[in-house]
């Protein structure tokens, strides 16, 4: 027992054996994970089968998606880009926070009342799409950090395997 304790080698061995099949199984778990929230998102976006117009009706940087369907996680934020631009032309530039603050002014009339509906409508829509794009996002973080994790692992089990001899 006693040199067990003074060289401390198998301790080490069992901790990096430990460890390296910890992060040897975590890893693929975040990578089933984040393949799963990444078809999740997909699916999701599909189902609302939001498509973007034809070019004559999209900014240059966007001419590219013309026609398509709105499906992965850039595509909602490139869609969230152009309610915001058809929002800035309906309110003359004003956010629905500055129509609500008209109208709370007393300066309200129906045509205003709509105008603030659009507002918070489109504010709403680009927010559910930015959020989108958001966990899109999170998807291929916590799908890298699982292959790193599984690379790690992997190198810390071989370590401790040809640190033998």
């Amino acid at each position: 027992m006693r040199g067990i304790h003074r060289s401390g080698r198998p301790l080490r061995d069992l901790l990096r054996g430990v460890v390296g099949a910890a992060l040897l199984g975590a890893g693929p778990v975040m990578i089933v994970e984040g393949v799963r929230g990444r078809r999740q998102i997909r699916d999701e976006l599909a189902a609302q089968q939001i498509t973007f117009p034809w070019e004559e009706g999209l900014p240059d940087r966007l001419a590219a998606l013309a026609g398509r369907r709105v499906e992965t996680g850039p595509q909602a934020r490139a869609y969230s880009e152009l309610i915001k631009i058809h929002l800035q032309q309906a309110t003359g530039g004003r956010t629905y926070a500055q129509i609500s603050a008209e109208m709370a002014a007393g300066k309200g009339d129906e045509k205003l009342a709509n105008l603030q509906q659009t507002a918070f409508m489109g504010e709403m829509l680009r927010a559910g799409l930015l959020s989108s794009y958001q966990a899109w996002r999170l998807t291929s973080l916590v799908t890298g950090l699982g292959a790193l994790l599984s690379g790690l692992g992997a190198v810390v089990l071989a370590g401790g395997r040809s640190g033998r001899g």
